[in-house]
């Protein structure tokens, strides 16, 4: 099935108001008068959403600048209320937001999500129309200790619980080994492919061939412009989700360009 491929840059904690106007002014021109095959969104720090908002509405005279999505980094899983420091899902909708970077394993490891908490925030998403960029992945102790279809099966079916079909359409699932993400180590793509296409099975477990069949699976994990083209080669892998090589404009366009040439052939 031909899936369309997801590059998202996550920026993480990285660039204010001023640095987003900077970066989007630049890859925008750099982006002038190329067609890729493909879906590019941007997922700037909370306080940087209102500045990217404005930048691509008022640069929809550049030709693409339209296809690029607005994607936040998290969401909470409540509506409002005495949630200090939270973000709710109708709050980023008003920033034009139409993704939500859900599972991260910082939020995991840091900030002690579980998958509960996770499944929550997907279904609070799609109540908002949100559609979750849901990540998920081992750590090098899991995939050395022969876990890592254990991991990937508990995190997959806890976080898609209750989930309906319908629902996971709107869903691109992020496979991120943990032990690649920031470390400039890279899965090779063998180990990527294999990842992928066993967490297809798991939704095809799930939910049907067909559903499996349509959803998105990105690769996450020091992605980089000359390693982009062989990821996205493999057969299960439809996109990336991009960390420190989405900072700036020439290696996130060079990803982009690299990792969608893949599909045209």
């Amino acid at each position: 099935m031909n899936r369309k491929p997801i590059f998202a840059a996550n920026w993480k904690m990285n660039k204010g108001a001023s640095e987003t106007e900077d970066f989007v002014k630049s890859f925008l021109s750099k982006l002038q008068g190329q067609d890729f095959p493909c879906e590019i969104v941007i997922a700037p720090p909370f306080v940087s959403l209102p500045k990217l908002a404005d930048l691509l509405h008022t640069a929809t005279a550049v030709q693409n600048a339209h296809a690029i999505q607005i994607a936040a980094q998290n969401c909470s899983q409540f509506d409002a209320g005495a949630y200090t420091g939270e973000i709710s899902v109708l709050m980023l909708r008003e920033f034009f937001v139409h993704y939500v970077i859900l599972g991260h394993s910082e939020r995991r490891a840091i900030y002690g999500e579980t998958d509960a908490v996770i499944n929550a925030k997907i279904k609070k998403a799609r109540e908002a129309n949100l559609k979750p960029i849901f990540c998920i992945g081992e750590t090098l102790a899991e995939r050395e200790g022969g876990k890592l279809e254990s991991v990937l099966r508990t995190q997959v079916t806890e976080g898609l619980k209750d989930i309906s079909e319908k629902d996971l359409a709107d869903i691109v699932i992020a496979y991120e080994p943990v032990w690649a993400i920031g470390t400039g180590v890279t899965a090779t793509s063998q180990q990527a492919q294999d990842a992928h296409a066993f967490v297809r099975s798991l939704v095809a477990e799930l939910y049907g061939q067909d559903a499996a069949s349509r959803i998105r699976i990105q690769y996450g994990g020091s992605v980089k412009p000359n390693n982009a083209a062989e990821l996205m080669a493999c057969p299960d892998i439809d996109g990336a989700l991009i960390g420190g090589a989405a900072l700036e404009p020439q290696s996130f366009l060079e990803i982009i360009r690299n990792g969608s040439s893949q599909s045209e052939e």
